[in-house]
């Protein structure tokens, strides 16, 4: 027997699915339901690797933790990797299978993909008493809808019911929920349950009468208003910007425990992807992280990181272009600490030698380390264990470039040369005692008395964190209501809301 299914679905790109499906997970696995995550496709740049070494959106590993249980290919079948406005690479099962246009994507292979989401979620509700599916963007993309595999055409396919979500913190919320249902086909809005507000300021009594008018208007209940509440995001899915939004790095205020902070900076680099790595520094009390573009912003940091990116060749490019590239090779010859994970690490080499990503051939890196990159088109994916600085390391590798070490100093299979240290190893700040001796030797090299907190444990903050998004759903929606749903599926005789969605 099939477990229990929901659908939660958004009126906007980053209305708030991706945390109230995690604390959807959060709340159930607490009441003793065996539950899962589920993303039939995402479109990201910060991704994670699966025990199995198979490549999924980092939301839906961190929406697996929520619901206590290891990450699977299952939990997210399709996963895009922008690479241009235009193109993507297309990860399929957690593998890479090649490079499309968003017109070739969308013109034929992503509804011939269909079967394979359903079979995966079909094989997670037999494993599990529920799946908590999230949507992409919004259901009512009527232009996408023929081939759509996330929204509606993965519910109306499984059976779903639908939640809809809503960010009243941006206005219109009304109206985005009467019209994303109006814009449904007939059988869509059959499966479209009902709504959920998040991002609610104020007195919830001005808000109900709203909420009965709309119920009036649509036939469909609110299941509940979410409070405005700081940092309680999780890992964001939306490489191609920057957002200190959502995670530790808002919610974190502890003073420092020596006398001075210790300041980061980020080199916002084209097609950042798994910046996530820095929320384990701004976890640490008295470490202030920012994300910066301008040369002149790295002359006061103590720590310049140079992030993950899907475009190495293109971010060197864009470091040289704005001067940030010369203000690197200072601090490395004044000592003066310097990080590169994964193609921040390949940037700071000698040579790369691409005809995987750029094809530009071989172009000369920044020369900070002794390292020369050859891109593969295999990529790597893989689960390193190890240790430095004395220190037990854990970490995550997905990159298509393969380096070549000619000197220096082993870290973390990379390198170090002086203060400019390299490492293809998402997730390894993430080890709380390896980070303590890391910020301790950024300090010393930086002149900065700067002493890490003893006790910051940056597994408990995401549990607390997720713990939160629970209280949140428990707390502020009518959970027997949700329960049912996700029990029984869509209540029968929902009134259709014209005028539909086109022919």
């Amino acid at each position: 027997m099939s477990g229990g299914g929901l659908l939660v679905a958004g009126t906007t790109s980053d209305a708030g699915k991706s945390v109230v499906t995690a604390g959807i997970c959060r709340w159930l696995v607490r009441r003793g339901v065996k539950v899962a995550p589920f993303k039939g496709q995402n479109m990201s740049l910060n991704s994670f690797v699966t025990r199995e070494g198979a490549e999924i959106g980092r939301a839906q590993a961190m929406q697996a933790q929520a619901a206590r249980v290891e990450p699977s290919a299952l939990m997210n079948p399709v996963l895009l990797k922008p690479g241009s406005d235009r193109s993507s690479q297309v990860v399929l099962m957690g593998k890479p299978v090649g490079e499309l246009s968003a017109r070739g994507y969308h013109g034929g292979r992503q509804a011939a993909l269909l079967d394979t989401v359903v079979g995966c979620l079909e094989e997670l509700r037999g494993s599990y008493d529920a799946v908590i599916c999230e949507g992409a963007g919004s259901p009512a993309e009527i232009n996408l809808r023929r081939t759509d595999i996330v929204n509606m055409g993965i519910a109306r396919a499984a059976r779903l019911p639908v939640l809809v979500v809503g960010d009243i913190d941006r206005g219109g919320v009304f109206a985005s929920f009467f019209g994303t249902t109006a814009l449904l086909a007939p059988e869509d809005q059959e499966l479209l349950a009902g709504y959920l507000v998040n991002k609610f300021r104020g007195d919830v009594s001005l808000l109900e009468p709203g909420l009965d008018m709309l119920k009036d208007l649509t036939g469909r209940p609110t299941y509940g208003v979410l409070p405005f509440q700081h940092g309680l995001g999780i890992d964001e899915e939306d490489g191609l910007r920057v957002s200190l939004r959502g995670s530790v790095r808002e919610s974190q205020t502890a003073a420092p425990v020596g006398e001075d902070v210790l300041r980061v900076a980020v080199c916002a680099v084209p097609l950042m992807s798994n910046f996530t790595d820095v929320d384990a520094l701004a976890a640490e009390p008295g470490v202030v992280v920012r994300f910066v573009d301008r040369a002149e912003e790295l002359v006061d940091a103590d720590l310049v990181v140079v992030p993950g990116t899907r475009g190495t060749v293109k971010a060197l490019q864009w470091l040289r272009e704005r001067g940030l590239a010369d203000a690197l090779a200072r601090r490395a010859a004044e000592g003066r600490p310097v990080l590169g994970i994964c193609g921040g690490f390949q940037l700071l080499g000698n040579s790369i030698e691409d005809d995987v990503e750029s094809r530009l051939g071989t172009v000369d890196g920044l020369g900070l380390l002794p390292v020369r990159v050859r891109f593969e088109r295999e990529k790597t994916l893989a689960r390193p264990v190890g240790e430095a600085l004395g220190e037990h390391v854990e970490g995550y590798e997905i990159h298509h470039g393969v380096a070549e070490i000619v000197g220096g100093e082993a870290f973390l299979d990379g390198c170090r040369v002086g203060s400019v240290w390299g490492t293809h190893w998402h997730g390894s700040l993430e080890a709380d005692g390896f980070r303590r001796a890391f910020l301790r030797e950024v300090a010393a090299a930086a002149g900065r008395r700067f002493i890490p907190a003893p006790d910051t444990s940056f597994g408990a903050l995401r549990e607390e964190q997720l713990d939160r998004l629970g209280d949140l759903i428990e707390e502020h929606a009518d959970t027997d209501a949700l329960w049912r749903l996700i029990e029984s599926g869509a209540p029968s005789g929902l009134p259709f809301i014209p005028p539909g969605a086109p022919a």
